[in-house]
């Protein structure tokens, strides 16, 4: 089997989360400047084997998409491009940054490693590898 990588996509940063080879375990990877995220992401699958992007898909409360989708469907468009050969699935991310934050409290960090957004982004990214692993339909 091959791995499946998550994004936690952003304008700035994007946290990057991946499975272990079974597609069990669902660990932070990094956290990237979203500048160079195609970059790191063709260097990395040169290096292992990825078999799916899973990207967050933020949506309100109501269920419409919130105003951070127009940015990440511009980066959907560019990473098909880039490399068509990887499908792409999409997963609510709706809660993960709170989700995200309480994980770095029940962890016992202390206040100034919990401002640390670039970590942030990363358990975020976790959590939503998780939420696709439980649920991969």
């Amino acid at each position: 089997m091959a791995r499946v990588l998550a994004l936690d996509y952003g304008t700035k940063r994007t946290g990057i989360a991946v499975t272990d080879e079974l597609q069990i375990i669902a660990s932070g990877l990094t956290t990237v400047n979203t500048k160079e995220l195609i970059v790191f992401l063709k260097q990395y699958i040169s290096e292992e084997n990825v078999e799916l992007f899973v990207v967050g898909e933020p949506k309100q409360m109501n269920n419409e998409a919130s105003e951070s989708e127009a940015s990440i469907a511009k980066f959907l468009i560019s990473l098909e491009k880039a490399i068509p050969q990887i499908p792409i699935k999409r997963v609510d991310e709706r809660f993960t940054s709170k989700m995200a934050f309480q994980t770095m409290i029940d962890s016992g960090l202390k206040k100034k490693q919990r401002q640390n957004k670039a970590l942030i982004d990363e358990i975020s990214a976790t959590i939503i590898l998780q939420t696709y692993l439980q649920n991969p339909s």
